[in-house]
């Protein structure tokens, strides 16, 4: 039998995650956060880079290139969050 404690730092790391998942849901000084970054949307579906990828390349996840950076509009990944619901 493997027992686990979950520490005050835990805690801390948990709260501070949720903090950021919050602050990319929820609108920041009247307005809502419509595009996220490559590492803003790898976070907030706690996935890998090369998923990512296969999202892009697939054509299920739509993306703008500005640049070098990739941007995902939050309103594709809510979609893509409930077509995917069961």
């Amino acid at each position: 039998m493997n027992i686990e404690f979950i520490t005050k730092d835990d805690l801390r790391r948990i709260e501070n995650l949720l903090g950021e998942i919050k602050g990319l849901i929820k609108p920041g000084h009247g307005q809502s956060k419509q595009w996220l970054k490559s590492y803003e949307v790898r976070k907030l579906l706690n996935i890998s880079p090369g998923t990512l990828q296969n999202l892009r390349v697939n054509g299920t996840l739509r993306y703008t290139k500005i640049g070098g950076l990739l941007y995902y509009k939050l309103e594709d990944i809510e979609k893509l969050l409930e077509d995917n619901s069961r």
